[in-house]
């Protein structure tokens, strides 16, 4: 009987393709260490929570039947990207150019993934799972407007959380907004 190859949380980007390809290009070794070590988590830690309840932007990947990406930005005030639990991501989806392709995408295909980045301290977080809308539960819905935000509610995000992986700062350029500016410069 052939054994099974043990799974680990990161296997959900780093297919038998993928992990070839490592082989081929010497990183292999590195990440299977780091799999039999601590591996990627598969929910939310304080730190990472923390982190996301501090965001004032994101970028959400989804796909549709057929594959093909897209990517949209969402941004609100810091928080409006809500942590249920350890495992559930949620926010509020707001009327505004009406495209629909994000929540078109979910109903054909729930995978999807999110991508926070805080450029000042040079961290990048990344969230694989999946997400649906929801249109009925008001009480959840209501929960998630942004204070202050006059635009209507049509429904609420709600992300599964499947691998959650914190990676290194090379190469990300330190960037400030004028807030922050006026900020370190004030004190």
């Amino acid at each position: 009987m052939k054994k099974q190859p043990k799974k680990y949380t990161s296997d959900i980007a780093f297919t038998p393709t993928i992990k070839a390809l490592q082989e081929h290009y010497g990183s292999r070794k590195a990440y299977a260490r780091m799999e039999s070590k601590r591996g990627w988590q598969n929910e939310l830690i304080p730190p990472i929570m923390d982190f996301i309840e501090q965001r004032d932007s994101f970028y959400m990947g989804t796909s549709n039947q057929e594959g093909q990406p897209y990517i949209q930005h969402r941004g609100g005030a810091p928080g409006f990207l809500k942590v249920l639990d350890p495992k559930t991501l949620a926010f509020a989806d707001f009327s505004g150019k009406q495209q629909y392709i994000s929540i078109g995408n979910l109903s054909e295909n729930p995978k999807a993934f999110i991508f926070l980045m805080d450029y000042p301290s040079r961290t990048r977080v990344k969230i694989w799972g999946e997400a649906h809308v929801e249109f009925k539960d008001t009480a959840l819905i209501e929960s998630l407007a942004v204070e202050d935000y006059s635009a209507n509610v049509e429904r609420a995000i709600i992300f599964k959380i499947k691998a959650v992986d914190v990676n290194c700062p090379q190469h990300i350029v330190q960037r400030y907004t004028l807030e922050e500016l006026d900020h370190m410069v004030a004190h």
